[in-house]
């Protein structure tokens, strides 16, 4: 590297630096419009080559002028989103350095050797059976249809039809097994794998939108042939986690599979105060989640879990082109365990941010973001303009102010506008609400009071604009 490409990317670690110094104190939510944005950083090609500080400016400009989000910080509470810790950014920085295909040992040794362990660590970690199998995707989108293959291989391969040679369709039929309040990342990996939206078995969920076990009996032992079973560990507008280990055994009487998307909530395994809630998880046959979440490691990371790993390994590399070397003991190919042949080393920030927090490292930022959303709801304990709506187990809340739609949209915008926290709206219930997600490591006690203050004034300015002020 010569002296002009080492100044380059010193001025680049520096801007980079430099917007995390921001985080605390950042506007968080984005300012600049499309139209803005396009101007900085859109127009025709270049004719010809452009020094690479003036394009990296550009992004520093749009960092500065609003464009970008700060989700990483200390008090975005919008979607599920986990800040960055600083040792998984250095290893993410040294991941695209190394640039190694992740795809097999042979093109990166160090790389899958400590995805391998990783591997190790989260399987330990959450309690899984031994001998499970993990890949690391890009989200839980990915995860799910990886394992929702597995599922598919495993179930059909036992009614004696190979799947990933005969296809669907003629295959056996397929009944899927879901809750009425599913994340639509698992219908969007059903659809991927071949099942429509409309073949679904729906079962009902309960005012927190927990499965109804109690429905599944009835449903599992009216269907005929191969059966997957889909729970979720943490709703992701309430948090709410279904009763997993009556759905395992239910699932299993009728030798159905059982597929549990954890997508933040399978993190509670991880914390001796929290793991109760997802008792019984280690009974299922396949788990997804995301590193980006609650390891708060950068983007993207999904992780998905397999209890079956020859269902795992055919449902993903069924054969192994010619050029490419034989599968040898010891060392791991990550192309048998998740759909892609090229990958970049997303697994190296989650290998450094085990490595640097451990088992209580990890338990710990898990049950402080659950304590802050406990702090939140005491803060409005009594208070007649706020209503929390959820059963508050993890780290989602949901609020609602003035009984009414229209001043909870008015508090969440004016929230969205004034920059000190950000917050989004979904409904619940037939009803708008403010959801917060708590999942960043930088939040503190002293970003919730903070928080707290913003919208204790944000619903007094709202009330009193409406007329409604006590």
């Amino acid at each position: 590297m010569n002296h002009d490409e080492r100044a380059f990317l010193t001025h680049a670690a520096a801007q980079a630096m430099n917007y995390l110094d921001s985080l605390s104190e950042r506007h968080v939510g984005a300012t600049a419009g499309a139209d803005d944005l396009m101007k900085l950083l859109g127009g025709p090609l270049p004719g010809a080559s452009t020094a690479p500080l003036e394009t990296i400016g550009l992004l520093a400009r749009a960092a500065a002028e609003g464009g970008v989000v700060a989700s990483s910080g200390p008090r975005y509470f919008g979607y599920v989103v986990g800040g960055t810790l600083p040792v998984a950014v250095a290893a993410d920085w040294i991941a695209t350095a190394w640039d190694q295909n992740a795809g097999i040992f042979d093109l990166g040794p160090a790389v899958a050797t400590a995805e391998h362990v990783a591997a190790g660590w989260l399987v330990d970690l959450f309690g899984l059976p031994a001998g499970t199998t993990v890949g690391f995707p890009t989200g839980c989108a990915m995860a799910h249809m990886t394992a929702l293959a597995a599922a598919r291989h495993h179930v059909l391969a036992r009614a004696g039809w190979d799947v990933e040679r005969f296809g669907l369709q003629t295959a056996p039929t397929l009944n899927i097994v879901v809750g009425a309040q599913r994340h639509l990342t698992v219908d969007l990996a059903l659809r991927y794998l071949g099942f429509g939206t409309e073949q679904l078995h729906v079962v009902p969920a309960d005012a927190e939108g927990r499965l109804q076990a109690g429905e599944l009996e009835g449903l599992l032992a009216g269907l005929d042939g191969p059966t997957i079973v889909i729970a979720q560990a943490g709703d992701v507008n309430s948090g709410a986690i279904d009763p997993i280990a009556e759905i395992c055994e239910v699932a299993h009487r009728h030798d159905a599979w059982v597929h549990v998307d954890g997508a933040f909530g399978l993190w509670a395994a991880a914390s001796p105060k929290l793991r109760h809630l997802v008792a019984g998880v280690e009974r299922a046959d396949s788990w997804a989640t995301d590193a980006h979440k609650w390891l708060n490691v950068p983007y993207d990371c999904g992780l998905v879990f397999v209890a079956h790993p020859q269902a795992h390994q055919s449902a993903m590399l069924h054969t192994r082109a010619d050029y490419l070397p034989p599968g040898t003991p010891g060392e791991r190919d990550s192309i048998e365990w998740v759909p892609e042949l090229s990958r970049r080393a997303r697994s190296l920030p989650v290998w450094a941010a085990l490595r640097s927090l451990g088992r209580s490292g990890v338990a710990e930022m898990i049950e402080g973001c659950c304590d802050h959303a406990q702090r939140f709801v005491r803060a409005f304990d009594g208070e007649p303009q706020v209503e929390i709506v959820n059963e508050v187990v993890l780290n989602q809340v949901l609020v609602r102010f003035g009984d009414d739609d229209a001043i909870t949209r008015g508090v969440i915008a004016r929230l969205q506008a004034g920059g000190e926290c950000w917050f989004g709206e979904t409904v619940w219930g037939g009803r708008v609400a403010m959801r917060v997600s708590i999942t960043s490591w930088r939040t503190t006690a002293q970003d919730m009071d903070r928080t707290i203050a913003a919208i204790r004034v944000a619903l007094d300015e709202t009330l009193r604009a409406a007329g409604k002020a006590n």
